[in-house]
């Protein structure tokens, strides 16, 4: 489903430095990206997204060369992505239900149609449909802003979820329902990225960890760890 083939991605700032990255993501796999601050997880990301293009080497998504992608092509196969970026990017004066409506809208669908699917996805996510429809999303708390935006990356139904830091600023508690959630969409058949420097014991053991340092990978490349 992904494929980093030597990826470098140099800029002026370590936080966005990734160097001499190669790994694969299979097909319904769960793998998770671990490091400290600057490691390159969130480069990772957004060079698996297309938002930055590496200064050298490969990124494959299903199987194509994101570097020789047109935009319609691009936008087409970011229809196929869920991504959930560490800000959330929530809209604060908007429903929960009106913020997961939102990608569903931009690919076209109707309002009744994005509607029924905004509804099924934050059930999948935990969430009552009715109560999303009701409340801001600025009277969720962190849990649930997570969840509202792991709705709203689920809503197109995708075959690839991206997610970074989802675990940031929550309680062992919430943070073990997201893990769990994540865990779930992953034997359901999606492909699920997520990256995190959170080193609480709360991932599954048959996860795939792989470990990043200063841009790069220095352990679990092709292995599951326990």
């Amino acid at each position: 489903m992904v494929e980093f083939d030597r990826v470098g991605r140099h800029v002026a700032t370590l936080r966005s430095s990734v160097d001499d990255v190669s790994f694969s993501v299979q097909r319904g796999e769960f793998v998770l990206i671990q490091g400290g601050n600057g490691a390159g997880k969130t480069a990772l990301l957004r060079l698996a997204t297309g938002l930055e293009q590496p200064t050298r080497g490969r990124v494959r998504v299903a199987g194509q060369d994101l570097a020789g992608l047109r935009p319609r092509a691009m936008a087409l196969l970011r229809q196929s992505l869920g991504v959930v970026p560490q800000d959330l990017w929530l809209l604060d004066d908007r429903s929960a239900l009106a913020n997961v409506m939102l990608p569903a809208l931009a690919c076209g669908l109707t309002r009744r149609a994005a509607a029924e699917r905004a509804r099924a996805a934050l059930a999948r996510a935990g969430l009552d449909p009715e109560q999303a429809e009701r409340d801001d999303a600025r009277s969720a708390g962190g849990g649930e802003r997570q969840r509202i935006a792991l709705a709203r990356a689920l809503v197109n139904r995708p075959a690839l979820l991206l997610v970074d830091e989802p675990l940031a600023h929550l309680d062992t508690s919430c943070a073990a329902a997201i893990v769990a959630l994540l865990a779930q969409f992953a034997a359901g058949g999606v492909t699920v990225l997520a990256a995190s420097r959170d080193e609480r014991a709360l991932w599954p053991p048959d996860v795939r960890r792989v470990q990043m340092r200063a841009g790069r990978v220095v352990a679990g490349t092709d292995e599951a760890v326990a």
